[in-house]
């Protein structure tokens, strides 16, 4: 993380924006959201000029329409045409967008989380403890009597997921019980948690620091308060933060 800069990876009160991507998948759906803007500020610009422009210079007592006006060829083409093109140049970025999030390469780690009412539970796979087991932990929200100088309330949790930057991760998502969602903001990560059903999605964090995220999935009275922490390090803190989970 560059000194001096402050990033925007928690949701803020009064938000509008979104919060500053931290991985290839985030950047690609802003930089859709900036251009699909652009179209709409074209086509509310247009149609406010039409409905200002006909108002303004056909006022019936100024320009009264005749019977023998039927039809222009001209206008129906624009306004048939002109939808069309937008509607292409929307979608081409779209499906290439979808495809590239949509696509899993060889990972470098794989992380399964699972969601449970109300808690999340982590394993990681690819690594041992002495005992020949998978390193796994749950992950509960800390309660707001318990917080620290610094923790976002219903947003930071007693188990952060610990990933390596600038690593490709895999993350392998099911629900142990109803359906929940594993959604990150900052890392551009959005997949269900269905119950008897893995859904995979990768993302490579290109910056340190706290990413937070929530349960997406309306899962019960206790929805809210099931918060995503991940944690993104160096590859070096990264085996050293291993260590430790399998000496436990």
């Amino acid at each position: 993380m560059m000194p001096g800069v402050v990033y925007n990876d928690a949701p803020q009160p009064w938000q509008v924006g979104f919060q500053d991507g931290a991985s290839p998948i985030n950047e690609g759906i802003a930089e859709l959201f900036h251009s699909v803007f652009f179209y709409l500020i074209v086509i509310v610009v247009g149609v406010f000029w039409a409905i200002y422009s006909v108002v303004k210079n056909f006022h019936h007592s100024r320009s009264p329409i005749t019977h023998h006006f039927s039809h222009g060829t001209v206008i129906e083409l624009v306004w048939t045409i002109s939808p069309a093109l937008l509607l292409v140049a929307i979608a081409f970025p779209s499906f290439k967008l979808l495809y590239l999030t949509d696509e899993v390469f060889t990972p470098s780690m794989t992380v399964k989380a699972a969601g449970h009412q109300w808690y999340w539970s982590y394993e990681y796979s690819d690594f041992l403890n002495e005992d020949g087991e998978s390193i796994e932990f749950d992950s509960y929200m800390v309660p707001e009597s318990d917080l620290e100088d610094g923790q976002f309330r219903l947003l930071d949790v007693d188990n952060n997921v610990v990933v390596p930057v600038d690593t490709n991760i895999r993350f392998i998502v099911t629900g142990q019980d109803v359906i929940h969602s594993f959604a990150v903001p900052s890392l551009g990560i959005k997949v269900d948690g269905i119950p008897g059903r893995l859904n995979q999605v990768s993302t490579i964090v290109e910056r340190e620091g706290l990413f937070y995220g929530q349960c997406s999935e309306l899962c019960g009275v206790l929805h809210g308060f099931m918060p995503i922490c991940i944690e993104a390090v160096s590859p070096e803190k990264y085996l050293e933060w291993m260590d430790q989970m399998a000496d436990e």
